[in-house]
């Protein structure tokens, strides 16, 4: 297991270095260095203006350097003043130093966001931590009761509760977020009259019905129904097996059988999806906080895309690619746990 681990680590730091790479170059690509210049100066400024911005803020540095430093393994070197010749900080917002030094991700810089006007981790950690807080309650709220609804369609394969819940799972999985947040808020704003108009974010005014229990509901609406319906499909597979039947002809109860013997089999398959659901939720909540103007990682994410903040989105992209690793690793070594026939070599 300790060699299966380290292999691991090693081709998640590989990767992690490779998608790193091509998200830098990708935003970094020169229509977006201009969209950025143009955003922080004047919107018709000349292209000369617009050079001297660049390489004033050190985006004419050579690639690698750039990159190198973005990492923390190369000095960050001072920016040079075209007018004065005097080295400058890249942003007087961030209070970043004038001098060489290595401030990168390793030693936990993650650069200044243009568009917040502050540093990247002063926007991401609360960003983060209030993304944190949603996917909690979605995952407390949606495996549970996915779980149990799967289980107990896949104890009855063929009865008419299991053809309802297969039905309800269908019809969930299909509704896109942004489908479903539109018909709470109509059921609940229109219809109720619960929500009152209230729109305000969860990290200002406070835990609202509309900025935090819908956010909630949402996406765990949409997830309930695929893992039911792979809990199911698993239950009703381990349920037919030879063990099982020699179980109920020793003289096992149905729900004694169920518990000791099938349910930790049948959770193996439900397991790797719960955790390929972590990537899904960091990502998918995209449209579920732009909707509901919930004040977390994807909304930051979204306005950072729409403004060409290039250190925040290189930051949401580390982020990203570090969850999905480590949930994919995470998921590897549980596999394992729940499964006594594999063997790590």
């Amino acid at each position: 297991m300790l060699n299966f681990l380290t292999r691991r680590l090693g081709v998640m730091a590989l990767t992690m270095i490779c998608l790193t790479f091509v998200v830098f170059y990708l935003v970094n690509l020169e229509p977006n260095l201009r969209k950025l210049a143009i955003s922080q100066t004047e919107m018709h400024a000349s292209d000369e203006h617009i050079e001297s911005w660049l390489t004033k803020n050190g985006y004419r540095r050579p690639f690698l350097e750039r990159y190198a430093a973005w990492i923390g393994v190369w000095p960050k070197q001072p920016n040079i003043d075209p007018e004065s010749g005097k080295a400058v900080s890249r942003f007087s917002y961030c209070d970043e130093p004038n001098v060489a030094v290595f401030a990168g991700v390793m030693e936990g810089d993650f650069g200044c966001s243009t568009k917040f006007k502050t540093k990247v981790a002063e926007k991401l950690g609360p960003a983060l931590r209030a993304t944190g807080l949603l996917m909690f309650w979605v995952m407390a709220t949606m495996v549970p009761v996915a779980l149990f609804l799967g289980i107990l369609s896949g104890m009855r394969e063929g009865s008419k509760l299991d053809r309802v819940l297969s039905v309800l799972s269908i019809v969930t999985t299909s509704t896109p977020e942004y489908v479903s947040g539109v018909v709470l808020t109509i059921i609940f704003g229109t219809w109720l009259g619960w929500l009152n108009g209230s729109a305000a974010s969860a990290t200002g005014d406070g835990i609202t019905f509309y900025n935090f229990t819908l956010p909630v509901i949402t996406p765990a609406i949409y997830g309930m129904g695929y893992i039911s319906r792979m809990t199911r499909a698993s239950m009703a597979e381990v349920m037919t097996a030879q063990y099982i039947r020699t179980a109920r002809l020793k003289g096992l109860g149905f729900y004694a059988v169920v518990i000791k013997h099938a349910l930790r089999n049948a959770l193996i398959a439900p397991f790797t999806v719960i955790m390929l659901l972590f990537p899904w939720l960091l990502t998918g909540v995209v449209i579920v906080e732009v909707m509901f103007r919930y004040q977390g990682f994807g909304l930051a994410l979204v306005e950072a895309a729409g403004n060409n903040d290039i250190d925040l989105m290189l930051a949401c992209s580390l982020v990203s690619v570090i969850l999905v690793l480590a949930t994919q690793l995470i998921s590897d070594v549980g596999y394992a746990y729940l499964n006594p026939r594999i063997r790590v070599q």
